[in-house]
């Protein structure tokens, strides 16, 4: 008669053996499980790099675009603004030239001998030339016309007046305004309209 634990023996051992096949294919190199691949460690770091690069060339890019637009407007105002003085010293001369042409009368012309009106009439050609002139070099004048909208960057009111006007526009120029591109290089002085309803 046989053992019966004698069978169990057997399987027991049989079990081992197996467990044991186990562990060796377990721990065998090309059966492990897979680590960490430095080589896509690498990749990643090197795209992470070239990311930073990119990122870094474009900032560039957009900084080097922004200081040429500065140097450009800066030499384009240098450019504009270098007459200021020299138009500021010639407004004078305007207001003079303008000055001789309004103390002629305008009933008068038909009376004054031909040397007066040729005067004249260089006094008036003068004056048309310096202010095309100016315009040139971006000096151009203050619309300070009756009516015109009264805007305190552009004109200096010297009083107020009763007017046909609307009240708050200019009624009257006493004094051509300049401006040289969009500064305001003299102000024009002005009366400011009180309005229809103040004349008595």
């Amino acid at each position: 008669m046989n053992d019966p634990t004698s069978g169990n023996s057997d399987d027991d051992a049989i079990l081992a053996a197996e467990n044991e096949g186990m562990d060796e294919a377990i721990g065998h190199p090309h059966l492990r499980a897979v680590g960490p691949n430095p080589l896509a460690e690498a990749v990643v770091a090197l795209e992470k790099e070239r990311d930073q690069l990119k990122d870094n060339l474009l900032r560039a890019l957009a900084e080097t675009d922004n200081v040429r637009k500065r140097a450009n407007r800066q030499i384009e105002e240098a450019r504009l603004y270098a007459v200021e003085k020299f138009a500021r010293d010639l407004l004078n001369v305007a207001d003079n030239l303008n000055r001789a042409i309004d103390s002629v009368p305008a009933g008068s012309r038909g009376i004054m001998t031909d040397a007066v009106k040729t005067a004249l009439e260089g006094v008036e050609m003068t004056q048309k030339e310096l202010v095309t002139a100016l315009s040139r070099h971006g000096v151009t004048a203050i619309d300070a016309s009756p009516g015109a909208a009264f805007d305190p960057a552009l004109h200096q009111a010297v009083t107020q007046v009763p007017s046909h006007q609307p009240a708050g526009s200019v009624a009257e120029l006493y004094q051509s305004g300049w401006r040289i591109g969009d500064r305001t290089l003299r102000a024009a002085l002005v009366a400011v309209s009180a309005g229809p309803g103040s004349m008595q």
